[in-house]
């Protein structure tokens, strides 16, 4: 997910840009540049890779300026190269583009058919044709805008420069967030608000096909059919400090430290602990009458939606489809009157479950979202919004996030099962007293830090790890195995235990270490039964269980991780804990970029 800023100010501009991109170095990126006007010039600056080659072009070639616009790329088309950087210019315009022109080949063989010369392989550099043949033809800024606009398929936010009005910026957007902020004489636009927090608190989110022209004085908005509208300006919330390490080494590693405070932040929103009851958000529909779950996110959060499948079924018994959401359109779904549509987001923004959400909503379903940003677009176009609190998180590959969202999915599915008469007041009452304990279990389990970190050399020479585990565990499994991937680039797999037999089984020996989840409970023998089938194969366990289940079948394997015991509710949270840490320090002895990992973004804005 590419990273905006955009400053019309009163003082040089390029410092500030440059720290705007260092706040969303987060989203991942493999290039970055400026842009600034001065003196009738476009001031243009780019790098490959990480921001600190862009500030050394800049110390050798500084860019003056009051009004500048930047941005860090993610590669979608062409390579990241400085070439293919943003900002894109022609001699009378830049712009940075974050999403995907669905229909730029056609626009540039146009554009090339007319003499316009290309310098790189992106689909963004075709906005900044067509915006320049339209200034070039006379059109003012504003009318070059409305003109463009409508020729582009696909998704983007856009902060478009104009080397012949100095004093403006315009920003668009579609498919792609873009907020504008609101300071003392200067107006700036980005990408989140996260990134203008030392700017200015006061902002404003664009909707769905607005654009906005940028000034010193304000920003007016007009709707995508060029009619000025108004949006609400709200106090956005975002803290500088949010950003900071502190004393960890990684981002990744202080947002994991953090659950059990944002996991408690988050359960205090739904719980009503004197009453021992749980309780939602207002709604205007009765949650009684839905007859089916249908569940669409992506990556960490579609686990987290497994999890809630098991919850949702066993508690409320309410059937429960769940898709991947970059497929669940495709497969021309049945979605019948009466269902609820449950979308898992931390951005808010996924451009697939954006999709999904917006497709459901015109079949009719109920939309609940379960969102990290309760100004995200998903959440603007809820029916029932359900925020998680885990704050900002600055590590790509998602923990906190992950273990909030399970926090209100176990709320959620609790409090639908009481409104459907499935559950009694005291059974309720046995649940937030178990959903209450979570963040102490959650700090037991974070006390076994160092032992998994000296246990992490013996996984990091793997070139395969496989996870196992039964039930909740699962999807626990499945969500290991991806944080191993993600951010240490060992392949790895999470399997179902009994589904080793169907297949996997063949791939075990003494070179493939195996993971286990098992807290101890009806599963537990079943599990420990497929984990000595691994054994029998010369596969090197290491068992994450209770100690109850380390006593039974610890002896003789590669490593244990013992876990607090805990109510089956909260086991996945808990054990979340133990695979991100194997992950971490697995990332950490193979010397990997833990917090920004090859390739991935994010929130990924472009199906």
């Amino acid at each position: 997910m590419c990273g905006i800023i955009g400053i019309v100010g009163k003082e040089e501009v390029a410092e500030r840009l440059v720290d705007g991109l260092r706040r969303m170095e987060y989203r991942g990126y493999d290039s970055a540049g400026i842009c600034t006007l001065h003196d009738g010039r476009l001031e243009r600056r780019r790098a490959e890779g990480k921001l600190l080659n862009l500030v050394r072009v800049l110390e050798d070639d500084p860019a003056p300026g009051t009004v500048g616009i930047a941005h860090t790329r993610w590669a979608t088309h062409g390579a990241p190269t400085a070439n293919n950087a943003h900002p894109h210019a022609t001699g009378e315009v830049a712009l940075v583009h974050n999403g995907i022109i669905e229909n730029f080949k056609s626009l540039r063989e146009e554009l090339q058919g007319r003499g316009r010369v290309f310098e790189s392989e992106t689909d963004s550099e075709v906005v900044a044709h067509l915006v320049s043949e339209q200034v070039e033809a006379g059109k003012s800024p504003e009318e070059a805008v409305q003109i463009v606009l409508p020729r582009l398929r696909g998704a983007f936010a856009l902060a478009i420069a104009f080397r012949s009005h100095p004093g403006m910026l315009i920003g668009a957007r579609l498919g792609s967030p873009l907020v504008v902020g609101f300071g003392e004489g200067e107006t700036y636009l980005g990408s989140d608000a996260l990134a203008l927090a030392p700017l200015t608190q006061k902002i404003a989110y664009l909707d769905e096909g607005d654009w906005v022209v940028v000034t010193r004085d304000g920003a007016p908005i007009h709707d995508c059919d060029n009619q000025p509208v108004q949006r609400e300006v709200t106090t956005s919330g975002a803290s500088a400090a949010a950003i900071e390490k502190g004393n960890y080494r990684h981002f990744m590693q202080k947002e994991i430290f953090e659950q059990p405070t944002v996991v408690a932040q988050t359960l205090h929103s739904y719980i009503r602990q004197l009453e021992r009851k749980v309780a939602l958000p207002q709604i205007d529909f009765d949650l009684s009458a839905i007859n089916r779950v249908t569940i669409v996110a992506c990556g960490t959060s579609y686990y987290a939606g497994m999890v809630a499948k098991y919850w949702f079924e066993q508690f409320a018994r309410l059937p429960v489809d769940i898709d991947v959401a970059s497929e669940f359109r495709y497969r021309e779904p049945v979605l019948e009157p009466g269902g609820l549509a449950l979308f898992i987001s931390q951005s808010g923004e996924t451009a697939d479950t954006l999709a999904a959400l917006r497709h459901c909503k015109a079949e009719g379903q109920t939309i609940a979202v379960v969102v990290n940003v309760p100004t995200s677009s998903m959440a603007r176009e809820a029916d029932l919004l359900l925020p998680t609190h885990a704050g900002p998180e600055i590590g790509v590959a998602s923990t906190k996030a992950f273990t909030c969202q399970l926090a209100v999915l176990a709320a959620l599915a609790a409090h639908l099962a009481v409104r459907r008469g499935r559950m009694s007041a005291s059974e309720e009452a046995e649940v937030v007293d178990h959903l209450i304990e979570a963040p102490a279990a959650l700090n037991a389990a974070l006390a076994h830090d160092e032992e998994i970190a000296a246990m992490a050399h013996l996984i990091a020479p793997a070139r395969d790890v496989l996870y196992l585990g039964r039930g909740q565990d699962y999807p626990l499994a499945l969500e290991g195995a991806l944080k191993l991937k993600e951010i240490s680039y060992i392949h790895a797999e999470g399997y179902a235990s009994g589904e080793m037999k169907h297949g996997p089984i063949a791939l075990i020996d003494e070179t493939v270490p195996v993971v286990v989840l098992a807290p101890s409970g009806p599963l537990f023998e079943k599990t420990v039964s497929n984990m000595q089938e691994v054994r029998a194969r010369g596969g090197r366990i290491v068992l994450i269980s209770d100690a109850e289940g380390l006593a039974e079948a610890g002896e003789g394997c590669l490593a244990v991780v013992e876990m607090p015991k805990v109510h089956p509710l909260i086991a996945p949270l808990v054990y979340a804990v133990p695979v991100q840490l194997l992950a971490y320090h697995v990332a950490v002895v193979k010397g990997t970029d833990v917090d920004q990992p090859r390739n991935l973004a994010k929130s990924v804005t472009v199906e």
